[in-house]
């Protein structure tokens, strides 16, 4: 991976019709511009830019780019009231970014009481298992906003996870 990363949460935006949207052409410039100078890991996630975000970086990874990148993405872990939901949520997410697999793939902004009410509630992490196992995801993972003792019950929930992003600022 690149010691950089771009993360796609805040495009510039224009206003259309009175609504805040991506500006297209300079948020697919500015992707592909860091592409082209060296970074890899491109993150966005289901609900950045109210639901934009994912199907821009499919688009600007057209022309060759996706295969230049790992991407990253997130499950919409608070979107979740369903045991169906996890798998048509990542079949959605796979055609906004107009690809097969999804090289990150993070159960977003865990903490206790979504660990406790959706992750464990609903089987995620074998949700995520298998969607691994299926080709579908390349590494599983999950961003973290809560304390070291809910980092640790999480982390030792399961043996087998590939990678976590945690809050630091």
């Amino acid at each position: 991976l690149s010691a950089l990363g771009f993360g796609c949460m805040r495009f510039p935006t224009v206003v259309k019709d009175g609504k805040n949207v991506i500006d297209e052409e300079k948020a697919v410039s500015m992707l592909r511009l860091a592409i082209d100078s060296g970074v890899n890991y491109i993150d966005t996630a289901y609900p950045y830019h109210d639901g934009q975000s994912e199907p821009l970086v499919g688009k600007a990874l057209q022309d060759g780019y996706r295969e230049k990148v790992f991407l990253a993405t997130k499950s919409p872990v608070f979107a979740i009231t369903a045991e169906e939901d996890f798998d048509r949520i990542l079949s959605e997410q796979l055609q906004k970014l107009r690809t097969d697999h999804i090289d990150y793939y993070l159960l977003h902004a865990l903490n206790r009481d979504t660990f406790e009410k959706v992750v464990q509630r609903f089987g995620l992490i074998e949700k995520m298992q298998k969607a691994k196992d299926q080709g579908l995801v390349r590494r599983i993972g999950f961003s973290f906003h809560d304390d070291y003792e809910v980092f640790r019950t999480i982390v030792d929930a399961y043996d087998r996870w590939d990678f976590c992003q945690i809050q630091l600022n």
